[in-house]
């Protein structure tokens, strides 16, 4: 019996707990996301405060990084998702009762609080339980299953807009998709009482240094001080990218009721675009395997940047839905292609023997861009226009791609072209362990 057979047994019973309720939450937000400028401006919002309200989902994921860290430390990863369901569950509900732009603001940045411990406590789950050989391929496809839940949620979003008339009644997907999570998580063993990895990690990790700071918390500021060089260039570039694919999220929802799209026929068209994206996430995992991290990551800038593009000079233009249907499935396949990208470079630079700190300070460069964006896209449709937001958006994206193609090549490794007897020993043993 190999090891990788040996450890069969153990991945099956992580599979359920992990991508299960990543599937039902993912789906539940996919279902939600373009309703809520939809939903804003029927209560009265401009298109700024619209998109300002979008926005609020990733300012809550900023704001909830550090103490979703702290809590799953704490509680432990299953705790943590059940409790982040529960407080999804509750701002969505808070949104739905109170049809106020405000309730709707704090109803979505309570979801994005919940999306980042949801986010935390997932992640903590194979970074626990899979052995480290095939962490990468778990990773990567817990970011396809996350895909898939964004895939599927906009077209039952669509039916049921269709079926009752009223935005508003999509609110109710997220909730349900909340409540199957719970019982899922409730019903299947708990892997933490299976195995005592994450029990003594978690211990280790919460133990006071000299100074009373843990060792965590010491650790980042020694990282951003040390590898700050690597976290200003190729980290920059890792925020655009996050940024440009943040602004895609807002964007296309907010373009759709500019030029007075049906609602429903915007959430099929964001449908399509996030099915493209997912049937991608493991062809970027491939070609990056391959070829090499720039082969994955230009791409996939230089297609966001063009998508935004396309928008931002087809608003007004004849045939502007179908302009608006052609860069919303651009935008899906250039997020596609760049599946996976940040965490692997990541990945790629953190220390081997303590890559946690580098990768906590790497990671909240990649949130505040991811945060930044669509503030600045409500800040400049406020200003200017929606066009001149997409504009610079487009242009962040360009910024983006040129910084990677300059760093990423000085600092990360080339990937050999012919992998070695015991790469593609591991591979096929990866292979046999996930299909049993």
């Amino acid at each position: 019996m190999t090891s990788d057979t040996a450890h069969s047994f153990s991945w099956r019973s992580i599979v359920l707990p992990a991508y299960l309720p990543t599937l039902l939450f993912s789906l539940g937000e996919g279902a939600l996301i373009p309703v809520i400028p939809v939903v804003a401006t029927e209560r009265g919002a401009s298109l700024a405060l619209a998109g300002l309200i979008a926005a609020m989902l990733m300012v809550g994921e900023l704001v909830g990084d550090l103490p979703a860290g702290w809590l799953v430390a704490r509680i432990g990863e299953r705790a943590a998702m059940i409790g982040a369901a529960v407080l999804a569950s509750a701002g969505t509900v808070l949104a739905l009762l109170v049809p106020t732009t405000w309730a709707l603001g704090i109803g979505v940045f309570l979801l994005g609080l919940a999306t980042a411990v949801f986010g935390l406590a997932r992640h903590a789950f194979l970074t626990s339980y899979v052995p480290a050989r095939v962490r990468a391929r778990a990773l990567s496809t817990l970011a396809g299953v996350f895909r898939g839940g964004w895939a599927i949620g906009p077209f039952l979003a669509a039916g049921i807009i269709a079926w009752t008339g009223s935005s508003a009644a999509v609110f109710w997907v997220l909730v349900a998709a909340c409540a199957a999570v719970v019982v899922v998580l409730l019903v299947l063993p708990d892997p933490e009482r299976v195995f005592g990895a994450a029990i003594r990690s978690r211990a280790a990790s919460a133990n006071p240094g000299p100074d009373g700071e843990t060792d965590a918390a010491h650790g980042v500021w020694r990282a951003i001080v040390t590898h700050r060089g690597v976290l200003a260039r190729i980290g920059t570039g890792v925020g655009l990218l996050a940024a440009i694919r943040a602004s895609r999220t807002v964007i296309v929802p907010l373009w759709a009721v500019s030029i007075g799209m049906r609602p429903d026929a915007a959430a099929l068209v964001i449908g399509i675009a996030a099915t493209v994206d997912f049937a991608l996430f493991y062809v970027s995992g491939h070609v990056m395997d391959r070829h090499g991290r720039l082969w994955s990551a230009i791409p996939g800038l230089v297609g966001l940047a063009a998508g935004h593009f396309v928008l931002a000079v087809t608003h007004d233009v004849p045939g502007a839905v179908a302009w608006f249907t052609a860069a919303a499935i651009l935008l899906g396949l250039a997020n596609g292609l760049s599946s996976g990208v940040i965490l692997t470079v990541g990945a790629d630079l953190a220390p081997k023997a303590n890559p946690a700190p580098f990768l906590g300070a790497y990671r909240t460069i990649a949130d505040a861009g991811q945060a930044a964006a669509p503030l600045a896209v409500a800040g400049v449709t406020s200003a200017v226009s929606i066009m001149a937001a997409s504009a610079t958006m487009g242009v962040v994206g360009l910024i983006g791609a040129a910084m990677l193609w300059r760093w990423i090549p000085r600092y990360v490794p080339a990937r050999p072209r012919h992998p070695s007897p015991a790469d593609a020993d591991r591979d096929e043993g990866w292979t046999s362990a996930a299909d049993t």
